[in-house]
């Protein structure tokens, strides 16, 4: 225990954030877990310290350190890639809020591709250049290469989640950030069913087929098809495997919509194009909503063609590399990396805009008080709202066709209808929401301790996922309510040790970096 006058010294040292950052009014993403804010140093020795004045101070709404936030922190704080977001700093105040400081990216390929989709819609069609393409895909790459080489899975890429650095002094003009390790997971020991431990991954828009088909040792492979999707969003300006999102089960992998919507870009798989897809769960389920002959005349080459992007070229051989839909058959990163069509000009560059003038508008900044009516008017609505907000920061994800994810989306349902039954429960605690900047995702998955060292094959056991949050009781009846409570007690008893154990793992680092904020973290978890 630290004594009376030593923690009483502490408070007076103690570094706080709106001491070293000014933020107010610069709110500029919301999610349903954090807020996120433009933040500027107060003083000059920090811009000479960090070499740049503007970065991204995240809130994560609650008390404490989240398991999936310690998650996040452990692996920011190992992996070093420059197509990596950098955490810069963590903050634990005596309340135990808990902000994280992050450079700031002014663009995202959400807010790139919607723009150009825009003006598409005007009739003023201006693709996204064929050297920035390039560049971002490579960039992309590059840093899941990276990943993958330390064996670990992004699972939620989108162009969301892909953010671009602006103009600035001190910042790395653009550059590619992948943000959003949330649903990042260690892979090391392939014995061990990931599925088992969180069931659904990726947005639904940039799922690889084996998730919709209940694929229990999923790979690599699932980054790469998101990969692929973001590409020929990047050529067309369009999301390629665009569906509804009606109807989803939590508990269930299977997605007929958007399965649908695959087989009709690409085809329906026969056995030569598979040799794996009569092994999959969902395989039953498979034969019996869909016929092979309805999408006899769909290709990938097809609907390229729709968008004037020919066959013979080197970009429509890496797309088709890309969405390979056998899994074992699909590219790696490396050797995506290596493929000719980063050989021919243009060639890659450092710099997205090779140099050019960014035509891309800054981020907006949000006020409170729309915020406030923002989530008012959500509550009331009679259909769900979109799963991605307009104003976007690192990894707040705006997708605007995108529906809410199902947990959401049934607690919605479950206030206007009957009591939920126990499967229902079960889907909406294991439903995954938000992101990274968005303040981490409602399910909790087992974290990494900072300890581990990045591309060695040293590995660290995986725990059984803890539930999320309770239902409120008013959406059960009595008995269930009493059995949920029960079932997500002994839960808690049972996991307990595990998260002071993630929680320490998590804090390594700050406590070698810092003798206040490790002092201030034993405080904080010693009561």
């Amino acid at each position: 225990m630290i004594d009376y006058q030593f923690k009483e010294e502490l408070v007076k040292t103690r570094e706080r954030v709106e001491d070293l950052y000014s933020f107010e009014g610069s709110k500029v993403g919301r999610g349903t877990y954090g807020h996120v804010y433009k933040a500027q140093p107060r003083h000059p020795e920090q811009i000479a310290k960090n070499g740049a004045k503007e970065f991204a101070l995240k809130l994560i709404e609650g008390q404490g350190f989240s398991m999936s936030a310690c998650r996040e922190i452990a692996l920011l704080r190992e992996l070093k890639h420059p197509n990596l977001i950098k955490l810069q700093r963590v903050f634990l105040t005596s309340e135990r809020k808990v902000w994280l400081l992050f450079d700031y990216a002014e663009h995202d390929l959400w807010h790139i591709i919607k723009f150009h989709r825009a003006a598409k819609q005007k009739k003023q069609p201006v693709l996204v250049p064929k050297g920035m393409v390039k560049s971002l895909l490579y960039q992309i790459l590059d840093g899941i290469h990276y990943l993958h080489s330390n064996w670990i899975l992004h699972r939620d890429l989108k162009p969301a989640n892909i953010l671009v650095m602006g103009e600035g002094p001190g910042v790395e003009r653009g550059r590619v950030k992948i943000a959003d390790m949330g649903f990042a997971r260690i892979f090391h020991n392939p014995l061990k069913p990931l599925a088992e431990l969180d069931p659904v991954v990726v947005t639904f828009w940039y799922r690889a087929p084996e998730l919709l088909l209940g694929a229990k040792h999923y790979t690599k492979a699932i980054d790469i098809w998101a990969i692929g999707c973001i590409f020929a969003e990047l050529l067309t300006s369009e999301p390629v495997f665009f569906c509804r999102e009606e109807d989803i089960k939590a508990s269930s992998p299977y997605h007929q919509d958007q399965l649908n919507r695959i087989f009709t870009v690409m085809g329906y798989p026969s056995e030569s194009d598979w040799q794996d897809l009569k092994k999959m769960p969902e395989y039953q389920k498979l034969t019996q909503d869909f016929k092979r002959t309805n999408y006899a005349n769909c290709t990938l080459q097809r609907y390229m063609d729709k968008h004037k992007i020919k066959a013979d070229t080197r970009s429509f051989s890496l797309l088709q590399r890309l969405l390979t839909m056998d899994p074992i058959k699909r590219v790696t990163a490396q050797d995506a990396m290596d493929d000719a069509y980063f050989k021919e000009d243009p060639r890659p560059t450092a710099d997205v805009f090779s140099g050019c003038d960014i035509p891309y508008p800054k981020r907006e900044f949000l006020s409170d008080e729309n915020d406030d009516k923002s989530a008012s008017a959500s509550k009331t609505q009679q259909a769900p709202p979109p799963q991605q907000s307009q104003q976007q920061t690192i990894g707040v994800h705006p997708q605007q066709p995108i529906m809410e994810p199902a947990a959401k989306k049934m607690r919605m349902q479950q206030s206007q209808q009957m009591p939920p039954t126990q499967p229902q429960m079960d889907n909406m605690m294991n439903a995954p929401t938000g992101g990274m900047f968005a303040g981490g995702t409602a399910t909790e998955y087992p974290a990494v301790g900072s300890g581990t060292s990045m591309n060695t094959k040293s590995s660290v056991p995986f725990e059984q996922q803890p539930h999320g949050p309770m239902m409120q009781p008013q959406h059960m009846n009595p008995q269930m309510q009493q059995m949920q409570y029960s079932q997500h007690q002994q839960h808690i008893i049972n996991q307990q040790p595990n998260v002071y154990q993630v929680v320490r793992d998590a804090l390594s680092g700050i406590v070698r970096e810092s003798r206040n904020t490790a002092a201030l973290a034993v405080l904080s978890f010693s009561r």
